[in-house]
């Protein structure tokens, strides 16, 4: 089963408006010479100069539709996130429209899936010379060391998330492309808002994931305003899917804990009953993600937005997993060195500025709903 829905709905306005662009669509993607950037976006050629307005921004590029031929590139996208995203778009683009990259070797499904380059993030020289050779026009960057191995090699989560994102953000600069950098609830620290964290707040995290993603946000906003970066990200709450065995990260118990239902009818929790945490299921956050990377310019008062769809605690989750699976289920808390990092996140984050700039809209979004579509999903995979 696809890992996302086909909502083809998101591109149905760029589809119609992109058929008569004059551009050539290419059968393939694959390496070519670049095209000239002497066209623009919307597919209508203008002087290289005329980039920038007398104000210092671009008045000019406003992605208002999707070019024929137009090229993601996903870093790190052999991750559930990143195969999830690249369905979606190629689902209305074609197969060749997105480009994965990532350090792992990737399977057969995926390399038939779709174009694949092996590139680490940390080597700038790769990484240019495929952004260049394959004309790429939009970056999703998703290499990233997550919230509990981050704690567990700090050195690691630093130069991967700092160096990688910084080599990703000079090329997006340098080639005058769109790049989408996802942040995540944990920017927000003990000293933030707990319940519907706004948007602009107090951002102090203790955690080294969480200090990454605010240095991320910041820099991805200073290369926008200094630049004229078309940069965009999303804060993530934790993300919940079948389609994926849990990583251990903070949030992963609420995956987790349905395998386990399944197989032993129990499970030994490693937050505290009453742990509340903003969570999404993925399917809505793909469809976030894909909403916001194609949203007119125009139409976006901000970089970073909250997303958020559901909150909810270890207890609510064993008990609604009793009252739809079995009522004998068993829950037990040992809480490790997660927790802390679950006490410094928000509870649920405000979300209404997304949905009233680009449309954010989750479908799932209670407890109950998710209970009901995880057990669907895990039983047609059984």
């Amino acid at each position: 089963m696809s890992a996302c829905r086909k909502t083809s709905s998101l591109f149905a306005p760029f589809l119609r408006a992109y058929h008569s662009k004059p551009l050539s669509y290419s059968a393939r993607l694959s390496p070519a010479s670049p095209r000239s950037r002497t066209v623009s976006r919307s597919g209508y050629p203008f002087p290289r100069a005329s980039l920038l307005s007398s104000s210092g921004f671009d008045s000019v590029r406003q992605f208002s539709s999707i070019p024929e031929g137009y090229k993601v590139l996903i870093t790190g996208g052999c991750g559930q996130l990143g195969l999830a995203i690249a369905d979606n778009i190629r689902s209305q683009l074609g197969k060749n429209s997105v480009l994965l990259t990532d350090i792992k070797e990737p399977s057969e499904s995926i390399i038939s899936s779709g174009p694949f380059e092996y590139c680490d993030v940390l080597d700038q020289a790769k990484l240019k010379k495929i952004v260049s050779d394959y004309d790429i026009d939009c970056i999703i960057h998703l290499s990233i060391i997550l919230s509990a191995l981050g704690e567990k090699n700090p050195h690691l989560a630093l130069n991967v998330n700092i160096n990688g994102f910084q080599n990703v953000l000079d090329i997006s600069k340098e080639r005058n492309i769109r790049l989408m950098c996802p942040s995540t609830m944990g920017v927000f620290g003990p000293t933030s808002p707990k319940t519907l964290t706004p948007d602009l707040t107090i951002m102090r995290p203790n955690t080294i994931y969480g200090i990454t993603k605010v240095h991320m946000e910041l820099m991805g906003e200073y290369y926008a305003q200094k630049y004229n970066l078309d940069f965009r990200s999303l804060r993530y709450p934790g993300i919940i899917s079948a389609d994926s065995l849990p990583g251990g990260g903070t949030t992963d118990y609420a995956v987790d804990i349905f395998h386990s239902a399944i197989s032993q009818n129990s499970f030994s929790c490693f937050l505290k009953p009453n742990a509340r945490l903003a969570m999404m299921y993925l399917d809505d956050c793909i469809d976030a993600t894909v909403q916001l990377l194609f949203a007119p310019s125009e139409k976006l008062s901000q970089k970073v937005y909250n997303i958020n769809a559901m909150s909810f605690t270890p207890s609510e989750l064993a008990a609604e997993i009793k009252s739809q699976f079995s009522p004998d289920f068993k829950m037990s808390y040992n809480p490790d060195y997660r927790q802390e990092i679950a006490d410094t996140w928000p509870f649920s984050l405000d979300s209404r500025k997304a949905s009233e700039d680009w449309g954010f809209n989750p479908k799932i979004t209670s407890v109950k709903e998710l209970t009901t579509k995880m057990f669907n999903e895990l039983s047609n995979h059984h």
